[in-house]
């Protein structure tokens, strides 16, 4: 009995600590210089998107910046995306337009179609986003390519999801921040361990003498926290926050598709450097640990009057961080929800997790 308390010690002690170390590295003021911001190529890969290509396309287009590009790279598309794109690339001179016609049988889709993408930019510096996204002001790519330092090659920014009315909605922008939190976090402190497609801008020469994603072609998944994961310093990567340096993202509409997203990105996680899946494995551990284990102690264990209040007091400091960091990144999210959707993130993420252990084969959109 006494060493269970002993454990239900440690596992909120491990989880105080994180919080702590996320909420001082959200009140640090990273040293950045900013300068005019430098040529980029926006890239955004499409499969069966016209109808979010004719929203998003024009936002790119109106992007506040000097000199740049959009890059739609045309993924073998079923829709008429092929006849937007070749009429809009007639209208305006900064969209240019890359076909996939023919894929090779052992390289992923996406990762194909980014990589020629990627190839085809004239600029030396790429700014990433999905057909789903929009750029949450006319200045996002310009923020995102002005701040750096002398050997940046990386920097990385928020994409939060579009706020709508239900459980579904606030339990994915929780999860969302929560991601933001710990990836933004780590690399404001040093220690940069992924990234997300939706709001990425690295050196094409780094994807270029790297061969691409040369080790994880055939993967799903792993085109942005993979390639960041393996190549990304505390040197030469930087942090990019607030509310015009995002993009928000359309959310899914159903708990079965959101599912499978999470799936497909915890799947990728298993490849990630082992110092990383260390930490993140003891931060949701500890997590789930709390309330899968904790609480119930709590009720019959003599000392559960001060485990409850260890677990009160982790859920208080999470909600915090959640205000605090959330305001940081540029869209607040509401801290009264915390707690709940910290209880249910616990089982969510047991049941996600252990499908994405045994997950063989998981497919982009083709």
């Amino acid at each position: 009995m006494e060493a269970l308390a002993v454990v239900g010690f440690f596992v909120l002690g491990i989880q105080l600590l994180f919080f702590l170390v996320f909420f001082a590295a959200f009140q640090r003021r990273e040293v950045l210089t900013s300068k005019p911001p430098r040529p980029v190529s926006i890239i955004v890969c499409a499969h069966d998107e016209e109808e979010n290509l004719r929203e998003l396309v024009p936002l790119l287009l109106r992007q506040d910046h000097p000199q740049f590009e959009v890059i739609v790279v045309e993924d073998r598309c079923n829709d008429h995306t092929y006849d937007y794109l070749l009429q809009a690339t007639k209208e305006n001179p900064l969209l240019r337009m890359v076909r996939v016609v023919h894929k090779p049988e052992h390289v992923n889709g996406k990762k194909y179609a980014l990589t020629l993408g990627i190839r085809a930019a004239r600029y030396d510096r790429v700014l990433l986003t999905d057909a789903d996204c929009r750029p949450a002001s006319a200045r996002w790519a310009a923020e995102m390519s002005s701040v750096y330092l002398p050997n940046t090659i990386f920097v990385l920014g928020f994409s939060p999801y579009l706020r709508r009315s239900s459980l579904l909605n606030s339990f994915i922008r929780f999860e969302s921040t929560l991601t933001g939190i710990q990836m933004l976090g780590m690399a404001l402190l040093g220690k940069p361990y992924m990234g997300v497609g939706r709001n990425l801008l690295y050196e094409k020469k780094v994807f270029l003498e790297n061969k691409g994603f040369n080790g994880h072609l055939e993967i799903t998944g792993g085109d942005d926290d993979l390639f960041v994961n393996r190549y990304a310093t505390r040197q030469n990567t930087c942090v990019k926050v607030g509310s015009d340096a995002m993009t928000v993202s359309l959310p899914k509409e159903t708990w079965s598709e959101y599912f499978h997203q999470k799936v497909r990105h915890l799947a990728v996680g298993k490849r990630y450097k082992f110092s990383d899946k260390l930490l993140l494995g003891t931060f949701s551990l500890t997590w789930m640990g709390g309330w899968l284990g904790v609480l119930p102690l709590a009720f019959f264990h003599p000392l559960g009057n001060f485990l409850m209040g260890g677990l009160v007091l982790r859920v208080v400091l999470a909600a915090v961080v959640f205000h605090i960091a959330s305001l940081r990144l540029g869209q607040r999210f509401e801290a009264w929800k915390v707690p709940f959707l910290d209880f249910l993130y616990a089982f969510y993420y047991l049941v996600a997790g252990v499908a994405a252990l045994n997950a063989k084969r998981i497919r982009w959109k083709n």
